[in-house]
């Protein structure tokens, strides 16, 4: 565990350093949140790349530090060397006088940190529960997405899965994002255990989504409160299920503390209507792909508003080299300009800015594959809305990060067993089936889209006149967020509609500070305006905070893997090599997934999510437990070395009407058992 933690930490220390090649003027905790995330990114891909033609090894890991540790080469600048010992030294000498001297913004602060850390620890220890008589979840959106992250996991520090395939469908090339997984995974080699690595990097992230969450609000507003309300509106969204739970606790015996300490359901997604999901039990728990895209993002964000935000002395940097050139003749003037100009706009704050801005959404791709194409759709409308007198500074963010996505595009649908139609088409209202839209959204996001609309229109008096609470510049950088809302409620962008929330959820991020402004000015108001800001984020919040409540309050455990099938996890690996093609049960919850082995088939719901057709493959595999007359034909054909037979293949068959034929499989070795589950031997010396 140890070598992992030291993995970790220079990995967001060397993110860190990156940091002081763009990010002028930002204070030491900014530069860990967005360092930590660009630090993680790297490390999954540069380990990935080397593990690639390497193998696997702890010479990988080695190699994958030492460059990550390169940023300290940015040291050997004597002005940047001195810029980082100010701000260190800056950055001790605020905690002690925090500690010392503490005033009341700083008690706030602290106790906000303190507060949302202790949270996540909470929430993100619940994610992976290992129990002697099994393996458990605490969050229930996580229950079929953790064996698969797992099987993802192992399948690279198990099973030597280079070049990766999917490890739901054999012998496709695996085209889900998967870096997050293998960061993961570079932390179990590095010698943590499974449930260690993910919890590292889920807790790593999900602070540093907190503070670069704030600090782009605080951007954006230039509000220090609307900075510290915004991240409680992302970690406790939902909607107006909060009347749900009011009314299970007027109509039981048990009064409101008492279903408040035995919650039985989510009230922000559940069979009433409500898709929505709070973004911390639905989205960054269960998800973890955009748990590492979903803060690159936001870093990418701030330097894009950074940037549109022209500084005097890049004015008087422009004015300089106006001058330098004035009384020269026009062609001379031209020459000279054509030849100043490449060579001093990458010096311009401005331009580093945009091209690490590249640099990083170029790392999307393979990282979260939505958040890359929010990224560079939203870009482009911005750089057409607001970026005309800095297109040279756009033209780069889009060249630099086209050249460092396009080989991960290339490598993620060369060869795909994807069906690409099955992720478009025509589909009003994302996940609605039977609500009026209107009625639809303000159940599932409450006062929220109102409070967007009151913001915007909203006037305050001030020395100059009457103004916008939001203002012209800020309010055309947040519009083409809004097509993150309109085009996901007209188009289905995923073969399962559901997953549209990945591109909805950045109209949210992107709405979150300007009703955070909205709320801030309330809660500085007099008692009624106060009052009611109070009320506002309380219906807005209150449903997130009863599905987080259920967590951190361990009302309920869900178990994927029983002891025995951990138990037999560990006698296929010891009994199948590596990269063996194990035949089980077309469900969520097979043991193999602990093992790192090919599956000839995962579970179909996660198969048709990416876009795979899977009905045949089914359909042969019911027939080879049925033990057909063609069983040994199809275990040739999908190249079968080893079947299991146990609990999920015997319920599985018998809820689609099959029986195991178990006189069909007798013929084969049995080379290995625990309790119910048997695994044979079909092929191979």
């Amino acid at each position: 565990m140890f070598f992992a933690l030291a993995l970790a930490l220079i990995a967001i220390a060397g993110g860190a350093l990156v940091t002081y090649l763009f990010d002028e003027g930002a204070p030491v905790p900014a530069r860990l949140c967005s360092g930590a995330c660009i630090g993680i990114a790297a490390l999954g891909l540069v380990g990935f790349i080397l593990a690639s033609f390497l193998g696997f090894s702890y010479l990988v890991l080695i190699l994958s530090a030492i460059i990550l540790a390169s940023p300290l080469l940015v040291l050997r600048d004597q002005n940047r060397r001195e810029q980082v010992r100010v701000d260190v030294h800056d950055a001790i000498r605020s905690v002690r006088r925090a500690i010392l001297h503490p005033s009341r913004r700083t008690n706030v602060y602290i106790l906000f940190y303190a507060v949302f850390a202790l949270l996540l620890w909470a929430v993100f220890d619940r994610a992976m529960i290992e129990l002697p008589d099994g393996i458990y979840t605490g969050v229930k959106n996580n229950y079929g997405d953790l064996p698969f992250h797992l099987s993802i996991i192992t399948r690279f520090t198990e099973g030597a899965n280079f070049p990766p395939e999917d490890p739901t469908w054999a012998g496709a090339r695996f085209t889900y994002p998967f870096i997050a997984d293998f960061v993961a995974a570079c932390f179990v080699r590095a010698g943590a255990t499974l449930r260690q690595a993910m919890l590292l990097e889920n807790f790593v992230l999900a602070v540093s989504l907190v503070g670069l969450l704030h600090r782009f609000t605080l951007k954006l507003t230039r509000d220090w409160l609307a900075g510290l309300v915004a991240p409680a509106l992302l970690l406790f969204s939902g909607g107006l299920g909060w009347w749900h739970f009011l009314k299970d606790s007027h109509w039981t015996k048990q009064g409101l503390f008492g279903v408040l300490f035995n919650l039985q359901q989510q009230y922000t997604i559940n069979d009433y209507g409500y898709r929505w999901g709070n973004s911390l039990t639905t989205l960054l728990a269960p998800q973890r792909g955009i748990l590492l895209g979903l803060p690159l993002a936001i870093v990418v964000f701030t330097v894009w508003w950074t940037s549109l935000e022209t500084s005097e002395e890049e004015k008087r940097q422009e004015e300089g080299k106006r001058q330098k050139v004035k009384g020269k003749s026009k062609t001379k003037q031209r020459a000279h300009s054509s030849s100043l100009l490449p060579s001093t706009f990458f010096l311009l704050p401005s331009a580093k800015r945009m091209v690490a801005a590249g640099l990083i959404a170029g790392l999307l791709p393979l990282v979260h594959a939505h958040s890359f194409v929010v990224v560079m759709a939203v870009g482009a409308c911005v750089a057409l809305l607001m970026g005309q007198k800095k297109w040279r500074e756009w033209a780069a963010f889009f060249v630099v990060a086209g050249l460092i996505a396009a080989p991960q595009m290339w490598w993620a649908t060369h060869g795909s067993s994807v069906q690409a139609e099955s992720f478009f088409g025509l589909h009003f209202g994302w996940d609605n089936e039977k609500d009026n839209f209107f009625w639809f959204w303000f159940k599932n996001t409450g006062l929220f889209i109102p409070l967007i609309i009151t913001a915007l229109l909203w006037r305050e008096s001030s020395p100059d006149g009457e103004k916008y609470l939001v203002p012209r510049r800020l309010f055309f950088f947040y519009l083409p967020f809004t097509l993150c809302f309109i085009v996901p409620n007209l188009v289905k962008l995923a073969p399962w509609v559901w997953d549209n929330i990945k591109v909805i959820f950045y109209w949210f991020i992107a709405s979150v500070p300007i009703v955070s402004l909205l709320l801030a000015r309330l809660l500085r108001g007099r008692a009624v305006l106060r009052t009611t800001g109070i009320v506002l984020l309380l219906t807005l919040t209150l449903a997130g905070l009863l599905d987080v409540w259920a967590v951190v309050s361990r009302n309920a455990e869900f178990r994927i893997f029983d002891a025995d099938g951990v138990a037999f996890a560990e006698v296929v690996k010891e009994k199948a090599p590596p990269r063996a093609t194990v035949l089980h049960a077309p469900t969520f919850d097979t043991p193999i997934y602990l093992t790192g082995r090919r599956s000839v088939m995962g579970y179909p719901g996660h198969i048709s999510s990416h876009g795979i057709k899977y009905e045949d493959r089914e359909r042969e595999i019911d027939r080879i437990y049925m033990g057909a007359a063609d069983a040994e034909a199809l275990m040739s054909k999908y190249n079968v070395e080893y079947a299991v037979v146990g609990p999920q293949e015997r319920n599985e068959m018998s809820a689609r009407g099959t029986i195991v034929n178990d006189s069909f499989f007798m013929r084969y070795q049995l080379i290995g058992e625990k309790g119910e589950y048997r695994l044979y031997k079909i092929t191979g010396p």
